[in-house]
């Protein structure tokens, strides 16, 4: 019995399961799919974290964390601190809804995040979200338990 509360325990505030909900991680998550996350505070360019924002859990990519300078040139391509991001998960680069002056540099304790399917996803691109507070994130995606046909690490 208390083997199973300290898994219970361990699945819920150490490794959280999340079902997605939505299209702004397409190709790389699709609505429906269920995934496992990891309670952490290292995020690096390209992790893939769920947030919430609004009492709403929302899932992208990081693509800076603090202190970086963030710009997006006119065809979608994105570039942190001067260097253009290899960004083989995204199927079709565009600016996107951006409202931010870039390039843009992201504020202390906070992690500049956007979504895959770029353009659709309301991100930090766009004030409304903006730049991610590090106290608000639940965890860093690891792997896709459903559809078992995507079964694997989520990059």
């Amino acid at each position: 019995m208390v083997a199973a509360a300290a898994a219970v325990i361990v699945a819920v505030l150490v490794f959280p399961v999340l079902r997605i909900s939505g299209t702004s991680m397409t190709n790389t998550l699709m609505d429906g799919d269920i995934v496992v996350t990891m309670n952490t505070s290292d995020f690096a360019t390209g992790d893939v974290i769920a947030f919430y924002y609004n009492n709403t859990l929302l899932v992208k990519r990081v693509i800076a964390t603090t202190g970086d300078w963030v710009d997006i040139d006119k065809d979608g391509n994105v570039f942190v601190n001067g260097e253009e991001l290899e960004e083989p998960y995204v199927s079709g680069k565009a600016l996107g809804e951006c409202n931010i002056t870039l390039p843009y540099q992201v504020p202390e304790e906070r992690i500049f995040v956007m979504g895959d399917h770029r353009e659709t996803s309301i991100d930090s691109r766009n004030t409304a979200v903006g730049c991610v507070n590090k106290e608000l994130i639940v965890g860093k995606l690891l792997f896709r338990v459903w559809p078992l046909s995507g079964l694997g690490a989520v990059k």
